[in-house]
């Protein structure tokens, strides 16, 4: 029987612990350490109870709103973003660290200023469009409130316009009957929250849990400020070594960043996430969920779930560009490991804030039919070869903004009950 341990990235945590060292002092870079240790050893205790008490959780009460513990049980409730207003976030060093070089130009010009408006009226219609197909799929369809994103804002320790609520899969997570707020890493992200403030009292005046993670002061010192990108292999080279843009000053993550199965919820570090993040999570989730750490072979890691798609029990989409360093903990598993094919999308089509592997960005309405993009015909015939129904949606502006199906939406309530995939 093979039980999944709390996973890192090889030398990468060392490194990570090293980079921290020149910057934080030896003591910060020995608790760092100690905390990484206590993780995997409070992580492998977790997995020892659950598997040899069987121990069951508090049930979800019967008619709470929210209750979603996977990525593919039945949906009957989700949040998708908007796009309106939306607008560049100014060219700050996170965001700098998140992109690649041939759109700096785009930031340096747009920073504080609404994306281009032709383009964001076509990704409106289509994100519009989307709802409209969910709805008649018979699921309920919830949307966070229109926000002048162009606004400045100051807090003591930085000033910044904001960026967009159109990605709520980057700031919610749902995990059980508990939605947890993201802290978020970018400052033009720092009052994202406001948006869902609204629905989310509704959840937990409905009988949902309501859990913000600590806001980070996202002073300087969470950031590297010499962060050295020059070029991809830059990224590939700071990446194998564990070296981020973000810092261990405080914790900080993208609830992007983490993917559910159950008992086991994986996430990556990532220029968005660091460990205090992660680690606040295990914590905060222990004993009933276990949080595994682990790694990609990805020169700009940043949220997981273009890299890293878990579509059913027992079956994870794997991008084949980008390799997962423990896939063979799923093999062993007895986990279906499917590499999608090469995205279809054209060179010239402006990807602000993302790669082309918004294809495998897919959203599961349950175990047989898929959100897919209307463009991407290779993976539609791959989903069909595994028996799984496609709904087409063409949203290829919207990908503009950042995000697929997975990223546009967060699941609110799916059908089903808490299951460990790994014991």
């Amino acid at each position: 029987m093979l039980r999944v341990r709390c996973l890192r990235g090889g030398s990468r945590g060392a490194e990570a612990a090293h980079y921290l060292g020149s910057r934080l002092g030896r003591l910060f870079t020995g608790w760092v350490q100690r905390s990484f240790q206590s993780t995997q050893a409070a992580t492998a205790s977790q997995n020892t109870c659950a598997a040899d008490d069987n121990k069951a959780t508090s049930p979800v009460p019967k008619d709470c709103p929210v209750c979603s513990y996977n990525e593919w049980d039945p949906l009957e409730e989700v949040i998708v973003g908007r796009a309106e207003n939306a607008c560049v976030p100014p060219f700050s060093v996170e965001v700098k660290a998140n992109t690649y070089e041939k759109y700096w130009v785009f930031y340096q010009k747009f920073g504080g200023q609404s994306f281009p408006k032709d383009h964001l009226k076509k990704a409106i219609a289509e994100i519009e469009e989307m709802c409209n197909i969910l709805k008649r799929e018979g699921i309920i369809v919830k949307r966070p409130d229109p926000i002048d994103w162009s606004m400045k804002y100051k807090t003591p320790d930085f000033e910044s316009t904001g960026m967009y609520a159109a990605m709520p899969r980057d700031i919610l997570l749902v995990v059980g009957n508990e939605i947890i707020e993201a802290p978020m890493a970018w400052r033009a992200r720092f009052f994202e929250y406001r948006a869902y403030r609204r629905i989310i009292k509704d959840y937990f005046n409905g009988g949902a849990k309501w859990t913000t993670a600590p806001k980070p002061t996202m002073a300087d010192e969470l950031y590297d400020q010499d962060y050295p990108i020059r070029s991809v292999e830059d990224r590939h080279k700071l990446a194998a070594q564990g070296k981020f843009v973000t810092t261990e000053f405080e914790p900080c993550f993208d609830a992007a960043d983490f993917i559910r199965a159950g008992r086991d919820i994986f996430v990556q570090r990532s220029q968005v996430t660091n460990y205090m993040g992660i680690e606040w999570m295990r914590r905060h989730l222990a004993p009933d969920y276990r949080v595994h750490i682990i790694s990609f072979k990805d020169p700009n890691p940043m949220h997981i779930d273009a890299t890293f798609n878990i579509i059913g029990p027992g079956l994870v989409l794997s991008n084949p560009d980008r390799p997962c360093h423990q896939i063979e903990l799923f093999e062993k598993a007895g986990w279906t490991v499917i590499r999608p094919p090469v995205p279809l999308i054209p060179d010239d089509h402006p990807l602000w804030m993302s790669s082309k592997w918004l294809s495998m960005n897919v959203l599961m309405l349950d175990e047989k039919r898929v959100m897919v993009d209307a463009n991407e015909t290779s993976i539609q015939k791959m989903f069909e070869n595994l028996g799984i129904s496609t709904i087409k949606v063409n949203i290829r502006h919207a990908n503009s903004l950042g995000g697929g199906f997975h990223c546009w939406t967060c699941d609110i309530r799916r059908r089903g009950t808490l299951q460990s995939y790994f014991d």
